[in-house]
């Protein structure tokens, strides 16, 4: 390992990212040392880490390289391996652009969801397709303290739980995972999103990401809201051929969400990369072993 590893750090409505590029996978970031870059007080902060890796170099994106070059090895704070996260994905298109890597217009990008589509506007947003929602069957109930509601299961490639309240602060301080159940609903775990009416075709949230607890943005949970605000208001675009766009405040900015007739979901939203330096890698590796 080098001595010094190149980093930067980045936001998509607050969701923080630290970004480590190593377009050949030379760079070994076992979950020890994802958890102790992303500590907040001893590492560098974030919700999560976006591995830059060439799609063609990693064992897992190999098969996807003839898409998409470029592949978002994601892992949450706490080192788990995570399937997708949406604003990640802006904020690894917005470093793509910043290396000179891609410009503005569509790109690719490989992730373990699948491969996304990505598209970088002049005015600095950036609108990614997430995808078809999957809505599994049966009854789902999320619970806060004595407080206990029901929830929409919504999968965006990584597992929702949507549940309905009048007041955000009913979620408590989403510092522990809500309970859930039945647990056969999420056995690797879940995202659960807290939801409150703005007006019509606007909503808020708050979020406990799985691995991250509460953060200030979740793009796949902004998108399972829409999803399921809408069947909760009667629309479901792919049976009336009108799509549906719902405004969806969550605490670090505002993301639009559009589910398309055929059943795809655009996610649009700022990405903002904030600074870049260098990982001393004899700390990585102390902070890894400890």
């Amino acid at each position: 390992m080098s001595t010094r590893i190149a980093f930067l750090k980045g936001h998509g409505t607050e969701n923080d990212f630290v970004i480590v590029p190593d377009p050949e996978n030379t760079i070994d970031l076992p979950p020890a040392a994802v958890a102790a870059l992303c500590d907040r007080r001893a590492g560098i902060g974030g919700d999560g880490l976006l591995h830059v890796v060439r799609s063609a170099a990693h064992p897992e994106a190999e098969e996807m390289a003839a898409e998409a070059e470029w592949f978002m090895d994601y892992s949450n704070g706490d080192g788990s391996i995570a399937e997708m996260c949406g604003n990640g994905v802006r904020v690894f298109a917005r470093y793509l652009q910043r290396a000179g890597h891609v410009t503005e217009g569509d790109l690719a990008v490989a992730t373990r969801g699948g491969v996304k589509t990505v598209h970088l506007a002049k005015n600095g947003d950036v609108t990614v397709g997430m995808g078809r929602a999957v809505l599994p069957e049966g009854d789902v109930t999320v619970s806060v303290g004595e407080r206990s509601w029901p929830a929409r299961n919504v999968n965006m490639g990584n597992p929702h739980a949507v549940a309905f309240v009048d007041d955000l602060a009913h979620a408590g301080d989403l510092f522990s995972p809500p309970p859930f159940s039945p647990a056969a609903a999420y056995p690797d775990g879940v995202n659960v999103e807290f939801v409150v009416d703005r007006g019509p075709g606007h909503v808020a949230l708050r979020v406990h990401e799985r691995g991250s607890g509460e953060t200030r943005s979740c793009g796949t949970g902004a998108c399972a809201v829409a999803v399921a605000t809408a069947r909760r208001d009667g629309a479901d675009p792919t049976a009336t051929g009108t799509p549906v766009t719902y405004t969806v405040d969550v605490p670090g900015g505002t993301l639009v969400i559009t589910e398309r007739p055929d059943g795809e979901i655009e996610m649009t939203g700022p990405a903002v990369i904030v600074a870049e330096g260098e990982i001393d890698a004899d700390w990585l590796e102390a902070a890894t072993s400890a």
